[in-house]
């Protein structure tokens, strides 16, 4: 009778070892989750005509696209699920819903100056796409040891320019062909920034809950109410500094090296 017993709890041991329990953890895929949720609505907005409920929308995923790893470091329910399931969101929230945002806010327009415009706008449109996927598939995979810098534009930056970008023009109304021309270029730019392999920082070595000094409290702080009086221009000039400035410093960089190796002799 003893064997058995033993003999039933070995086979469920067994069970149990063969096919463990699969499960998820509930609160960071929840914020995944709304992540995802605000880059489906980014782009039903934006084929709506909303396109400052599509820009809304693009940030609030970027919040909760921070939050949710956060979340998952601190309550140690970091998983293989999790990271795959980001990463699907970020697809759509970094890389789809803005190349269909800015589609439906100008370059859809540009057909009506002749095919090769329109030609040239969806292009631009789908080429930030698959950079996005490019630049997220290169990010999984990735196995750099020096954390404090990005190869190539992050896509939540990316996305937050391009939202402030089309933010811009419709506060201001901007439009013309000048505007589209403009859109195009910087969409374009956007994403062969991705697909580079322009060393970006990270600011990875940031952290919210270590002590900071007094200066740099005030500065974060002074930065946040310089947003708060105009939004889509300091966000989309923060963009702009920040997709430019490691072209700039690789460019600075040969530029300096060519001098040295000129002043050396022959």
């Amino acid at each position: 009778m003893c064997g058995c017993v033993e003999l039933v709890v070995v086979m469920a041991n067994n069970e149990n070892t063969k096919f463990p329990r699969r499960g998820i953890y509930l609160l960071p895929n929840l914020l995944t989750t709304g992540s995802l949720f605000a880059g489906f609505y980014s782009i039903v907005a934006a084929i709506d005509g909303n396109f400052l409920g599509a820009a809304w929308a693009i940030y609030i995923a970027m919040f909760l696209d921070g939050l949710d790893g956060r979340v998952a470091r601190m309550t140690s329910t970091e998983s293989d699920f999790g990271k795959e399931f980001d990463s699907l969101a970020d697809m759509v929230s970094f890389g789809l819903a803005p190349a269909i945002v800015t589609y439906q806010w100008g370059i859809e327009r540009l057909s009506e100056y002749g095919p090769l415009w329109g030609r040239l706008g969806w292009l631009a449109a789908f080429l930030y796409t698959v950079a996005a996927a490019l630049r997220l598939a290169r990010f999984n995979t990735s196995d750099s040891s020096d954390k404090r810098f990005f190869h190539g534009l992050p896509s939540p930056p990316a996305a937050a320019g391009i939202a402030a970008m089309v933010w811009g023009s419709v506060q201001y109304e901007i439009g013309g062909l000048f505007a589209l021309v403009a859109g195009v270029t910087i969409t374009a730019f956007t994403g062969l920034a991705m697909m580079s392999n322009f060393r970006y920082l990270s600011f990875k070595d940031f952290n919210l809950s270590s002590r900071i000094p007094f200066g740099n409290l005030i500065f974060v702080l002074a930065v946040l109410i310089i947003v708060a009086l105009n939004p889509p221009v300091v966000i989309f000039s923060m963009f702009f500094v920040y997709a430019v400035s490691a072209p700039m410093i690789w460019g600075w960089r040969q530029l300096k090296r060519r001098k040295i190796l000129a002043k050396e002799p022959n």
